[in-house]
């Protein structure tokens, strides 16, 4: 069994639900190419075993990613990322980028700014990368 990269960080305090700081890691994993379509994802079971979380948890994150389509189930092999255009439709491309605003949008009301304040810390990293 290979360990999971060491990238898997599960931060209980962060507000954030284990599930979804599961989604992001894996999405991140996929967008920045280490996890290429074909690989195949830790088995429930190991991911939850590994992260001393809940089997659930990790099952629920997976629905997602496939719901979402970065990923498909293979009866009785698991879960394997597919191929991602990152050229494709804009809806397409948008739907990928929602998971990170949802997270964002949480973590900002978390932190008590209002949606104002968000979207100027949001505006101010993209004047940023612009220069």
């Amino acid at each position: 069994m290979q360990k999971l990269p060491a990238i898997f960080e599960i931060q209980p305090s962060s507000g954030l639900p284990i599930y979804r700081q599961i989604i992001d890691q894996i999405w991140a994993l996929i967008a920045s190419g280490r996890w290429p379509a074909g690989t195949m994802l830790p088995s429930v079971r190991q991911m939850a075993s590994e992260l001393e979380i809940n089997m659930m948890t990790v099952s629920k994150a997976y629905s997602r990613l496939e719901r979402d389509g970065l990923v498909e189930r293979l009866r009785g092999s698991g879960m394997r990322v597919l191929e991602q255009s990152l050229d494709g439709r804009l809806s397409e491309r948008k739907t990928q980028l929602r998971p990170l605003a949802e997270s964002l949008v949480t973590r900002g009301h978390q932190l008590q700014l209002t949606d104002e304040q968000i979207v100027a810390a949001v505006q101010a990293c993209l004047e940023e990368r612009r220069r």
